[in-house]
């Protein structure tokens, strides 16, 4: 077996779904040269376990929506019960208990900025031990969400890739908006628990034609206002230590900051915020040792980087999709 229970096929199927999660599985098994039986069974096995699932997910920007990220701080015994209820919406994703537990970081969509303002006020659970709210925009995303992880999975040949990966034509400029139409959302909540979910389940779920589901998936995937990604537990991957990172940097330096970050492997996703700190960082590591090494050697060479807070993610209570059954017991939840 390889990492974590998984071995060198499962780790080859899981990186060829990160680069295609639709792709048809008998094309899986002919570029990783076994059965499609072994592909098909390897793939239930992995999803039944809950160890990992496909995601169809909006890229809320080319919609027009606005994203916030928002840190909720609680007194011990109030955060697990606000994070699940945080958790249990659909307009939050990334909803992770920080700081020793008394602190909860999700990410909130939001077609209007009143309706951010909305979910802040008026719809967190009202009691007194939430003690502190602060919401900052998402204002630019440099790495993460529609571009993925360069750091997930590194288990086929450059040849399997270049096979693997989806032909899609240029993406269109920044800035240009994909109207929502009627069925769009029953559409997206589907694919936030199943990105594979057949035509037929899409079918009913919108109330559109199998023909009209396919033509609308393709439409949104060449606008680059659908992706698909793979959901898997970094600790099945090996990497033991999920660290936010919130910096200040001078404005200027920004983009060049985050764009030199985006390049290192253990970066997850990097965005500029409003706030006081303008760039919020996950970032994976092997251990803590590897992220001593990161903070000591890559920070440390940034030198325009004034300040640094790090908080280490205890719990995810809801990553990107839908919130998902418990997972096999073989690969339990950090």
């Amino acid at each position: 077996m390889g990492i974590h229970g998984l071995d060198e096929l499962d780790l080859r199927l899981v990186h060829a779904l990160q680069l295609d999660g639709r792709a048809p599985l008998k094309c899986i098994a002919e570029v990783l040269g076994v059965s499609d039986r072994t592909v098909a069974r390897r793939y239930q096995r992995l999803r039944g376990s809950g160890t990992m699932r496909v995601l169809g997910l909006p890229d809320a920007a080319r919609f027009g929506h606005i994203e916030w990220l928002v840190r909720v701080r609680c007194t011990p015994d109030t955060a697990s019960g606000v994070a699940v209820a945080l958790a249990r919406r659909d307009d939050t994703s990334w909803v992770s208990l920080t700081a020793g537990g008394t602190e909860i970081v999700c990410l909130a969509r939001a077609p209007h900025r009143q309706d951010g303002a909305s979910l802040l006020l008026q719809k967190l659970p009202r009691t007194p031990r939430v003690v502190d709210i602060s919401a900052h925009y998402i204002l630019r995303t440099f790495f993460g969400g529609p571009t993925g992880w360069h750091g997930k999975t590194v288990a086929l040949t450059d040849e399997q890739v270049e096979l693997l990966r989806p032909r899609l034509p240029e993406p269109p400029s920044r800035g240009t908006h994909v109207p929502m139409r009627e069925g769009d959302g029953e559409l997206f909540a589907v694919l936030a628990s199943d990105g594979r979910a057949g035509y037929t389940e899409l079918s009913r779920a919108t109330g559109w034609s199998e023909s009209t589901v396919r033509r609308r998936l393709e439409r949104l995937r060449d606008m680059r206002a659908l992706f698909f990604d793979v959901e898997i537990d970094e600790a099945i991957l090996g990497y033991e230590a999920e660290i936010m990172l919130w910096l200040t940097v001078p404005p200027a330096e920004m983009v060049s900051v985050a764009e030199e970050m985006s390049h290192h492997p253990e970066v997850v996703f990097i965005a500029a915020t409003s706030g006081q700190s303008n760039l919020v960082a996950f970032a994976v590591y092997r251990d803590i040792d590897a992220f001593y090494d990161y903070m000591s050697t890559r920070i440390g060479a940034l030198k325009t980087v004034t300040h640094v807070e790090t908080a280490p993610v205890l719990q995810s209570v809801k990553r990107a999709g839908r919130l998902a059954p418990t997972r096999h017991p073989m690969f339990p939840s950090r």
